[in-house]
């Protein structure tokens, strides 16, 4: 971990209310990816200089990532690419803007290294997100891979939720490497229903028939869950997915159990960080397990250091995503994580 950091730059920050540390942090990144040339030596230098990877069809420069949540309107995906990231997934974006929910909604607890929120999809839209979008390199070109994730508007109803998602996709379609279907934020009413295996077949039926184009189909669609469903529910998930002919899962998001933290702190949302990641890479594994490898498979959840990473590609994990590591250890993290990897980059 960066020393300095941890010991100068992040006191400082959590000295600061966590939604106006972001705001600052948002500013740094956006600074960061507009310095042309110095930026892309930068991108060059930290994303590790290994040997790509290909998931779901898709060249990563490594396989580090950057969770959904963290850039939701793709307002610095070439600053979080300088820092060391292969991919950044964007959002959660729906149609229409909306503010979420009300302040506070974003809560550290540092002897546990976790955060919770309640956000609610906050956003700007997806028409302000392609508005970003398009000012970066086209699909192919770009410094690093960008997924979208998607999600409905807090007051669509769920029998019409597919609407949402399938606006989103035609409206990005263009831009997205890949589209991540998110059905397990647990801070938007009666979004995790959508799990069950009647909707979850009904929305990813309508949203890959939306994905294809003539002879094309499109950006690969993946699923992330919640790291708080029995394996039964799982194994139903993974079901669905293959029966519909889905790319990909993330596993997993944050969770509403609060095991791991100190008693009486609690606020409603979601947990992530250290305290999840021994359930995340139990999901993972057997995902993995149950599909002995073959389907792509994001791993994300408590991930710190490397150990905590290798610990989900040992899984079965294809790639890694952070968020609240990144908080916790600093700028650079991405770095060390893709370096620190490198052997699985050899051996996969």
């Amino acid at each position: 971990m960066d020393i300095f950091y941890e010991k100068l730059v992040r006191p400082l920050i959590f000295q600061l209310d966590p939604e106006k540390a972001h705001s600052l942090g948002r500013s740094a990144l956006r600074l960061g990816g507009s310095l042309g040339p110095l930026t892309r030596f930068m991108t060059k230098r930290n994303q590790g200089g290994l040997k790509p990877v290909v998931v779901a069809g898709i060249e990563f420069p490594n396989r580090v990532g950057l969770a959904a949540g963290m850039d939701k309107d793709a307002e610095f995906v070439l600053g979080t690419a300088a820092t060391g990231f292969g991919h950044v997934e964007v959002g959660t974006v729906t149609p229409k803007p909306q503010p979420g929910n009300p302040r506070p909604r974003l809560f550290r607890y540092p002897a546990e290294e976790a955060l919770i929120n309640r956000m609610g999809f906050n956003n700007g839209g997806m028409e302000a997100m392609a508005d970003r979008l398009r000012r970066l390199p086209a699909k192919g070109s770009r410094s690093c891979v960008v997924g979208i994730n998607i999600g409905k508007n807090r007051d669509t109803p769920l029998r019409q939720a597919a609407d949402d998602y399938t606006a989103c996709l035609r409206h990005l379609r263009e831009y997205a490497d890949y589209f991540t279907v998110n059905v397990s934020s647990p801070n938007t009413p009666s979004l995790r229903d959508l799990q069950a295996k009647g909707f979850l077949g009904e929305l990813l039926g309508e949203v890959l028939a939306a994905n294809e184009s003539g002879d094309d189909k499109g950006p690969p669609i993946f699923v992330k869950i919640a790291p708080d469903l029995n394996f039964h529910q799982i194994g139903e998930i993974l079901e669905v997915i293959e029966e519909c002919g889905a790319d990909g899962i993330v596993a997993a998001n944050t969770s509403l159990g609060r095991d791991g933290l100190s008693g009486g702190r609690y606020q409603e949302g979601g947990l992530s960080g250290r305290p999840i990641g021994h359930r995340a890479t139990e999901v993972v594994r057997f995902i993995g397990q149950e599909t002995r490898g073959r389907m792509p498979l994001i791993g994300v959840g408590g991930i710190m250091d490397a150990a905590s990473a290798g610990e989900k590609l040992d899984a079965g994990a294809h790639l890694i995503q952070v968020y609240t590591g990144w908080v916790y250890r600093g700028p650079f993290f991405a770095k060390e994580l893709a370096k620190a990897l490198r052997l699985y980059g050899s051996l996969w």
